[in-house]
Formats: C-alpha cells, sequence, structure tokens
C-alpha cells in the first residue's frame, strides 16, 4: 500500500552501520545541523522501519554484517522507495559504490570523510527527496481524479488530449457531437483542467493508468 506522502515534515536522516563509534559519530554531526536521526546498527533493521512518506536520506555502510548496504538497497527498489542514498565507503570499496550509483544511489563518500561535505550531500538528497515526493502526490491526485471519470468520459478526454475537435471524436466513438461536449465538460471538470495542452501533460503523469478504463 502507498503511504500518503508529507513532503512539509520536517526531514529525517535514516544512519545505517554496524560501527558503533561511526555511527554515534555521524548522529551527532547530523543532529548539530538540526536534522532528525534514525539510527540503526543493521540493515535489516532499518527495512522495518523505514517509510518513505517524508523528506530523508540514507546514509549506509556498503559493508555490514548480514544484509549489506547493497541489499538494503535493492529492498527499498523492490518497495519502490524514493528515498536517496548515500553510501559511505572505506578503502577498495569505490567500485562497490560505482555499482551502488548505478543501480541508482545518489553519492557516495568516502572515509575518512569531511563533516561539511557529508551535511552539503544530506541536504542536496533531502532536497531531491522532497521533489519526488511532491511529484508523487500530484500523481495520485491526478490518479484519484481520473479515477472518478465514467468510462466514456476517460475516452472522451483521451481524444481531447489528441488534439481531436468533438466532430471528430463524435465520429471516433460513434456519438452524437452533444453527447461528445457533455462528456468533455464534465471530464475536464472532474480533472480541474481547463485546455488541451493542460490535459496532455496530465495524461503523460499518468502514463499508462490513463489507458485503463477499468473503474
Amino acid at each position: 500500500m502507498v503511504q500518503t506522502p508529507h513532503q512539509d515534515m520536517p526531514p529525517v536522516v535514516y544512519v545505517v552501520d554496524d560501527d558503533d563509534a561511526l555511527r554515534d559519530s555521524l548522529t551527532w554531526l547530523i543532529r548539530s545541523a538540526d536534522y532528525e536521526v534514525a539510527s540503526y546498527a543493521a540493515a535489516d533493521a532499518c527495512v522495518c522501519a523505514f517509510r518513505d512518506d517524508r523528506p530523508a536520506c540514507l546514509l549506509l555502510d556498503v559493508r555490514m554484517p548480514g544484509m549489506s548496504g547493497l541489499e538494503l538497497q535493492e529492498a527499498l527498489r523492490l518497495r519502490a522507495a524514493s528515498v536517496p542514498i548515500i553510501f559511505i565507503t572505506g578503502h577498495g570499496d569505490v567500485p562497490m559504490a560505482v555499482r551502488a550509483l548505478k543501480a541508482g544511489a545518489f553519492d557516495f563518500v568516502e572515509k575518512p570523510f569531511d563533516d561539511g561535505v557529508v551535511l552539503a550531500r544530506i541536504q542536496a538528497a533531502i532536497d531531491l527527496h522532497r521533489e519526488r515526493l511532491a511529484e508523487r502526490a500530484h500523481r495520485e491526485s491526478l490518479l484519484d481524479r481520473w479515477r472518478i471519470l465514467t468510462p466514456r468520459e476517460r475516452q472522451t478526454l483521451r481524444k481531447v488530449a489528441q488534439g481531436l475537435q468533438n466532430k471528430m471524436i463524435a465520429h471516433d466513438l460513434d456519438i452524437s457531437q452533444k453527447t461528445v461536449e457533455v462528456h468533455r465538460h464534465n471530464g475536464l471538470e472532474k480533472m480541474a483542467c481547463h485546455s488541451a495542452a493542460d490535459l496532455a501533460r496530465m495524461l503523460m503523469t499518468l502514463g499508462d493508468a490513463a489507458q485503463d478504463d477499468a473503474p
């Protein structure tokens, strides 16, 4: 079940590292910058507690006993989580970090790291997550509106988004032009849309969901 995003909530930084001293040091650093911190010694504990509904980022050790950082990244990917991940790497871990980047990680920092660099990357990651949450909320709002349309209103609006005039839509759907006008008016009103161009952008955002006529 998709969680309702709350992109205006205070951000949280998830710190996942089996090194107690490093984890405590990072927690202190991040809290000094007024971020909330959720700290975990094991990746599987983070997976159980993680929520993708508020601005956040993960600061994640690439090598850990049990579930590794790369395995945690994959677990979150399978859950369609949008949170950016910053990997912490030690000497010799750069190839693993490159692999993580190719799998969608936001960035990686090498030990020993500069505090200012870490905080700057955290802020950039949180800003990106805010954007992703806002985009997800926008799409879910559009999808809610699309779902209340009748199948015929959806068919009509897809034709409108293609730039077809009412006469051509009536011909294609084998209905009267007056009926097209009614479906067009009602559909645009339900979608809170005022132009074919805006409607086209909405349908692009919805993607395949806009091709589904199911209730």
